[in-house]
């Protein structure tokens, strides 16, 4: 069968190709076989990889599916053939999500809802899982807390607010686009209605406006209590970082007292000063990576517990990912391109 891989070019980078695969027969006690329905498309970060040992010469694209267990091991409990289930496959899967059917063990999948369709949950298992780590497990907010997600606009970021908000937090939110901005306003209440996912939105594509400013200004000054990045620029004359990425400095002002910095940015270096006034508000910083989740087995129930929740508040409609139109496999390529350049801002699915 047919899956999606991508290969190490020696000039052009990632190169993304669909290629003939082979799918063990035979299962061990706890595995299951599923027949893949969806599979969304993420960045394949090369560089986890190779701190992992597990960089190999094709590297499986596409690792949360939705689907149909066909077949189940002899020890497996969990489970039983045409259950739909939804899951992240582990960095070190051999098959692509993109093959018509996956192996997999017991506990990295959880069972779909009915009212929740295939693609909205291969499309919004990872985020939301990050949206768990990032605000329960890191910044463990609390109900009255303030919350910036920059570039909320994003399929993480949208998940992130909605999270927040159903946990009673008030969000601020970044916008890097007129579009974006206008996207995340329709989120904000109209006159009379009491219920808001969004207490302000922040045009930092606007040159006049300012982040740090805006944040003091909602918050009369005290500093938000929690920020969520989407990376961030490490120096001030930083040419290669995007111009709508703030500056670490900036975040760590907008902070308030006991304050928590949650950063997608793997490679942050705090100055000296830096961690001076991190230590006069008691703030701290973490970072986030949702795949430690498999590296333990002691998170293992927490981990599954995650899941379940994410594809019950999308069966309540508490979750409403941002998701493109799903797209077939032959034009996986095409979009996983796109994909691992940033050039989509909605969570890319595949029909199969």
């Amino acid at each position: 069968m047919k899956g999606l891989y991508c290969r190490q070019g020696e000039t052009s980078g990632l190169k993304f190709i669909i290629q003939e695969t082979d799918v063990p027969t035979s299962l061990s006690h706890h595995q299951i076989t599923i027949q893949v329905k969806s599979c969304a498309l993420t960045p394949v970060d090369v560089q986890l990889y190779k701190d992992l040992q597990l960089l190999k010469d094709s590297i499986p694209v596409g690792r949360e599916v939705a689907g149909t267990v066909l077949q189940v091991g002899s020890k497996v409990t969990c489970f039983q053939p045409d259950d739909e289930v939804v899951g992240i496959l582990p960095l070190d899967n051999d098959v692509s999500g993109l093959c018509d059917v996956v192996i997999c063990h017991e506990h990295h999948v959880v069972h779909k809802p009915e009212k929740v369709s295939w693609v909205e949950a291969a499309g919004a298992i990872r985020d939301g899982l990050r949206a768990y780590t990032a605000l329960h497990t890191l910044a463990r907010v609390a109900v009255g807390q303030t919350l910036l997600v920059l570039d909320g606009a994003s399929p993480f970021g949208v998940l992130a607010i909605q999270l927040a908000h159903y946990h009673g937090v008030k969000v601020l939110a970044s916008a890097l686009s007129l579009e974006d901005q206008k996207f995340l306003e329709q989120l904000r209440p109209s006159v009379g209605v009491r219920e808001s996912l969004l207490a302000r939105v922040i045009g930092v594509w606007d040159t006049k406006v300012d982040l740090v400013e805006s944040c003091l200004e909602e918050t009369g000054g005290l500093g938000v209590d929690v920020v969520i990045d989407n990376g961030v620029r490490l120096y001030e004359e930083d040419s290669e970082a995007p111009r709508h990425l703030p500056h670490k400095h900036d975040i760590i002002t907008l902070l308030g007292v006991g304050g928590h910095w949650v950063t997608t940015e793997a490679h942050v270096q705090l100055d000296p000063p830096d961690c001076h006034s991190l230590y006069l508000k008691t703030a701290s910083v973490s970072f986030l990576n949702e795949e430690v989740w498999t590296t333990s087995s002691a998170c293992q129930g927490r981990y599954l517990h995650i899941l379940k929740d994410i594809v019950e508040k999308l069966s309540t409609g508490t979750f409403r990912p941002l998701l493109e139109h799903p797209v077939p496999l032959y034009e996986a390529t095409v979009y996983m391109e796109m994909v691992q350049k940033k050039q989509l801002r909605k969570r890319a699915v595949v029909q199969l």
